[in-house]
C-alpha cells in the first residue's frame, strides 16, 4: 500500500535549489495544500517545471492562487513555461529581473515532459521554427527533413512532480476529474520523486482499472487534501 503522508511531510521532500513539476493549469488540477506547506516551509531557489505563472485572486478567494504564492514569496527563482500572462506580479518579476523564465509553445511543453518520462531523447516539431524558440535553451538545434524544418527540442525531467487527482485508491493508482488531469498524468511519469495529493482515498479495485490514468507504481506519496 502507498504512503499516506500530510502536506508539511511532503513539502519536506522539496529541497533547495531542486527542479520541481507542478500538475496543474492556472491553478486547475493544482495540489494545493501542498503548495501551501511549500511556501510555509524553508525551501527556496525551487527551478519550476509549470504550465503558467497561475492566478491573482483564485477561486478559492486566495490573493496569490497555487504556484503563484511561490512566485510571490520568491520560492521559485525560475521556472520553465508556455506562459507568463495569466499573473501580472510574475510578469513584472520577469522584467525587473528577479524571476527567471523559459518560454516554450504549450504542446511543445507538453511533447517535452512526456518525452522526459518516457526516455526518449528528444522532440521533434515544427512548432517555433522561425521564432526566438529557435534560440531557447531548450532546443537542441534546426532540422531539415524531406523540406520541412523542425526543431529537436529537449526531453524534460525533474527531482520532483507535485500533482494532483481527484481519487487515488490505497496502491496510489490515480483518477483525474475532467479537466483537472491535465499536466498532472504527464509529470507523474517524468520526476524522481511524485507526490500525488488527492481529494478522495478509495480502496484498491472502487477505481475501475480503465479509468487509471496514473499507475501507482509511479506514485512515491499520497497527500489526502484537507486532512494534515
Amino acid at each position: 500500500m502507498k504512503e499516506i503522508i500530510g502536506a508539511k511531510e511532503a513539502a519536506a521532500l522539496v529541497k533547495d535549489g531542486m527542479s520541481v513539476m507542478f500538475g496543474g493549469f492556472t491553478g486547475c488540477g493544482a495540489a494545493l495544500d501542498v503548495i501551501a506547506a511549500i511556501d510555509e516551509g524553508g525551501a527556496k531557489d525551487i527551478h519550476a517545471i509549470i504550465n503558467d505563472s497561475a492566478l491573482l485572486n483564485g477561486p478559492d478567494g486566495d490573493e496569490h492562487y497555487a504556484w503563484a504564492k511561490l512566485i510571490h514569496s520568491g520560492k521559485i527563482t525560475e521556472y520553465i513555461g508556455s506562459h507568463l500572462g495569466t499573473n501580472p506580479e510574475a510578469a513584472q518579476l520577469w522584467a525587473e529581473g528577479k524571476l527567471k523564465v523559459t518560454l516554450v509553445p504549450q504542446g511543445s511543453l507538453a511533447e517535452m515532459i512526456r518525452a522526459g518520462g518516457c526516455g526518449l531523447g528528444g522532440v521533434l516539431t515544427p512548432t517555433g521554427v522561425g521564432t526566438i524558440v529557435e534560440d531557447s535553451p531548450l532546443a537542441y538545434q534546426r532540422i531539415e527533413l524531406d523540406g520541412r524544418a523542425y526543431l529537436l527540442m529537449k526531453p524534460l525531467r525533474a527531482d520532483v512532480a507535485v500533482i494532483s487527482a481527484a481519487k487515488a485508491d490505497r496502491a496510489g493508482n490515480l483518477w483525474y476529474k475532467g479537466t483537472t488531469k491535465n499536466f498532472n498524468p504527464l509529470m507523474a511519469m517524468a520526476a524522481d520523486l511524485v507526490i500525488a495529493e488527492v481529494e478522495e482515498l478509495v480502496e484498491v479495485g472502487e477505481i475501475e482499472p480503465e479509468n487509471v490514468a496514473t499507475s501507482g507504481i509511479l506514485v512515491d506519496y499520497l497527500v489526502i487534501r484537507g486532512k494534515n
